[in-house]
C-alpha cells in the first residue's frame, strides 16, 4: 500500500497545511481592514449626509443661501478679496521670516547663565510676559492706530507697517517659549561639556546647544505658522485692505455676504495645504526619531 499523494500546499499524507499564527492573523486584519472600511464609509456618509439634510432642510436656509451662497455675488466679490488676499500672504511671508530671528534671540537672551546677564535675561522675561500678555488684537490696535499718531521722523507711519510689527512681536514672545522649551529639553552635561572643553557661553549654545534644540521644536515651529496665516486676517481691524477689509466693503456696498465666504475659501486654500505638510513632517520626524533610538 503507498503513502497517499501530498495535496497542493498539504502536508505528505493528503493533511491539509497548517496555517502559522501570522497568516491567519493576516487573514484577519484584511478582513477587519474591508470592514473596518466599509464601517467608515458608511458612518462617514451618514454623519454627513444627515448634517447637509439637517442644514438644507432649516426653516431659513433658503434666505441663509441666497445671503453667503449666492452664485453671482460669489463671482463678483471674487477678484476684489483675491486682491486684498494678497496683502495677507505678503505680511504672512514677511512676518514668517523674521519671528525666528527675533525668537531666537530672545530664547538666547533668556537662556544666559551667569549673574552679569541678568538684566539681559530681565529684558527677555519682560518682553515674553508683556507680548503674551496682551490679546494680538488688541496689540495690533494700539500699534496699528498708536504710532503713527505720534509722526516720530524716521518711523514707517503706515498702519500696515505697524499690524505686521504687532504680529512679529506676538509671535515672537510664544515663539521664544518654544524655543527655550527646546533649549531646556537639552541635557545640562552637554553644556558643562561643552564649557569644560574651553568653549564659551554663546560657542557652547551655538554649536552644542541650539542645534539640538531647533531640532526638537521644529514640529512646533510648524504649527505656529499655520496660526499665523491665519491670523493676518486681524490686520483689517486698522483698515487696511486685505481680503476681510474687502469683503466687509462688498458686504457694506451689497448687504450681501457672500464675500465672506471668498475670503474663507482664500485663506483654506492655503492653511489646508500647510496643515497637510505640517502633519506629514511631524509624521516623518517622529518616525525618524523612532528609528534612531531603536
Amino acid at each position: 500500500m503507498s503513502a497517499p499523494e501530498p495535496q497542493p500546499g498539504g502536508l505528505p499524507g493528503g493533511l491539509p497545511r497548517r496555517r502559522s499564527f501570522f497568516e491567519n492573523t493576516a487573514d484577519m486584519l484584511r478582513q477587519e481592514g474591508a470592514r473596518a472600511g466599509i464601517v467608515a464609509v458608511i458612518s462617514t456618509v451618514v454623519f454627513f449626509g444627515g448634517g447637509f439634510l439637517l442644514v438644507v432642510n432649516s426653516p431659513n436656509w433658503p434666505r441663509v443661501r441666497d445671503q453667503f451662497f449666492n452664485p453671482d455675488d460669489f463671482r463678483e466679490s471674487w477678484p476684489l478679496v483675491l486682491d486684498g488676499f494678497w496683502l495677507n500672504i505678503e505680511l504672512f511671508i514677511y512676518s514668517m521670516l523674521t519671528i525666528p530671528f527675533v525668537a531666537l534671540l530672545i530664547a538666547v537672551m533668556r537662556s544666559l547663565r551667569g549673574p552679569a546677564f541678568f538684566p539681559i535675561r530681565l529684558l527677555a522675561v519682560i518682553f515674553t510676559d508683556v507680548f503674551r500678555g496682551i490679546p494680538l488684537i488688541l496689540l495690533i490696535l494700539l500699534l496699528g492706530f498708536g504710532v503713527p499718531a505720534l509722526d516720530i521722523d524716521g518711523l514707517p507711519n503706515s498702519s500696515t507697517f505697524w499690524g505686521m510689527v504687532a504680529l512679529v512681536l506676538s509671535y515672537s514672545a510664544y515663539t521664544a517659549e518654544i524655543y527655550r522649551s527646546g533649549i531646556d529639553a537639552v541635557p545640562e552635561s552637554q553644556r558643562s561639556s561643552a564649557r569644560a572643553l574651553g568653549l564659551t557661553q554663546w560657542q557652547s549654545l551655538r554649536h552644542a546647544i541650539l542645534p539640538q534644540a531647533i531640532r526638537n521644536v521644529v514640529p512646533a515651529l510648524m504649527n505656529t505658522v499655520v496660526s499665523l496665516q491665519k491670523d493676518v486676517a486681524l490686520i483689517a481691524v486698522l483698515g487696511v485692505r486685505d481680503a476681510v477689509r474687502e469683503a466687509q466693503i462688498y458686504t457694506t456696498r451689497t448687504f450681501n455676504y457672500t464675500s465672506y465666504v471668498v475670503a474663507a475659501v482664500l485663506f483654506l486654500a492655503i492653511s489646508i495645504p500647510l496643515t497637510r505638510f505640517v502633519d506629514w513632517y511631524v509624521a516623518r520626524d517622529r518616525a525618524r526619531r523612532s528609528q534612531t533610538l531603536v
